[in-house]
């Protein structure tokens, strides 16, 4: 049985051994519906987490796992900029009192749920719109939009 041997750029291939690219192993693999968990607990949860991290109530990087590059980037600038604007005003943190009302989801394509998420405060009702994609055997929030 022939073996093909996992190299690093500075490891040298025997004479008539392949070397393999080992980046193709690590690559994320789609998901389909099949093998991903219902998606409506991490519609509610992710809301909740970013709404609270926006309040100042939360670590923003406590949600990384969840959030695709793209989106979890996009999510630490407005945590960012709520920050400062607290600062500017001199106010705290605080847990935001919140209600989710409702929660609809929709499947364009396989391994792919497009969801909004209604929320209530004492102050107005947000809508959070969330893109989940399968990636490696669990939904990772591809786009997210606080409206």
């Amino acid at each position: 049985m022939v073996t093909t041997p996992l190299i690093d750029d500075h490891a040298r291939v025997a004479p008539g051994a392949r070397a393999v690219d080992i980046s193709e192993f690590f690559a994320p693999q789609r998901t389909g519906h099949a093998d991903l968990p219902d998606p409506t607990p991490l519609l509610r949860n992710l809301t909740v987490g970013v709404l609270e991290a926006l309040a100042g109530a939360r670590e923003v990087e406590q949600l990384a796992r969840w959030l695709a590059e793209e989106a979890f980037l996009s999510v630490v600038t407005r945590v960012n900029l709520a920050a400062r604007a607290r600062s500017a005003r001199g106010m705290a943190a605080v847990r935001p009192h919140q209600r989710i009302t409702s929660v609809r989801h929709s499947s364009p394509a396989d391994g792919v749920v497009e969801g909004v998420v209604i929320v209530q405060t004492p102050m107005r009702t947000r809508a959070v719109a969330i893109r989940l994609e399968g990636i490696d055997r669990r939904w990772r929030a591809t786009s997210l939009a606080l409206l």
